[in-house]
């Protein structure tokens, strides 16, 4: 198998994460290259929004490091996290339901680096989602669940982050949506270089969309492999198809 070549954007070494005094993540590493989609495919349960949530600065590894360019952020408080370059298109959107869209589009740009070009990154976002730029005045509550992740994933883009973290893509929504906003979140990364880690229970289209990926089961990295190599691999098998090697 090959192995990924570190120009890493992300990189996670040993890390051991407790909640509540409860150990969800052990000794976990990974790295996410410059310019790629990586995915972290996962289970309920399997510790993955506790990874995220450790990547962003919610909870503090008790063990090993977080870098992000090959600057340590996993002592730093969330804003600072987000002031270096990552942002985040949480489960379940999140949005803001009672405020309009381009309310909830603002609201992404409140760093300095983004509030400098928030006009030019709202006609970006409506380049990317037309849609939103037709419902710029509606409420973000009364939009299709197609429309939310859109929007969503525009407020995240409104940081003009070096790294979009994306958890559960497919959350909620038609096949045909999920397939339509994969192959945006795909455009994005080849036409802006944007960095993408993907982290997502839908086997198939995240394959479809990624260059490498990672396997998580209870909260250690079991697998992984360049996509294209990743359903040959014995753990990934085992874990989504059953039909691991006797």
């Amino acid at each position: 198998m090959r192995t990924l070549e570190k120009t890493s954007v992300l990189e996670i070494r040993d890390i051991d994460v407790y909640r509540g005094g409860i150990q969800v993540l052990w000794s976990l590493s990974l790295a996410v290259e410059d310019g790629k989609i990586t995915a972290l495919l996962g289970s309920n349960g399997s510790g993955k929004s506790s990874l995220l949530m450790t990547i962003s600065g919610l909870l503090k590894p008790q063990k090993g490091s977080i870098r992000l360019d090959d600057n340590r952020i996993d002592k730093r408080p969330v804003h600072e996290i987000v002031e270096m370059g990552l942002s985040m298109v949480p489960e379940g959107r999140r949005l803001f339901p009672d405020m309009t869209v381009l309310e909830n589009l603002e609201l992404g740009a409140f760093t300095r680096k983004a509030r400098e070009a928030r006009e030019q990154t709202i006609g970006e976002v409506f380049e990317i989602f037309p849609v939103l730029k037709t419902r710029r005045g509606q409420l973000a509550g009364t939009l299709s669940g197609g429309e939310q992740q859109m929007l969503a994933i525009g407020r995240a883009l409104m940081s003009r982050p070096r790294l979009l973290l994306i958890d559960e893509l497919s959350w909620g929504l038609a096949p045909v949506m999920v397939k339509h906003l994969a192959e945006t979140v795909k455009q994005i990364n080849g036409t802006r270089g944007l960095t993408v880690f993907l982290v997502e229970q839908n086997v198939s289209m995240t394959l479809a969309v990624a260059d490498f990926g990672y396997i998580l089961e209870n909260g250690r990295i079991v697998g992984k492999g360049y996509a294209t190599e990743l359903p040959r691999n014995e753990q990934f098998r085992n874990a989504y198809l059953g039909i691991g090697d006797v």
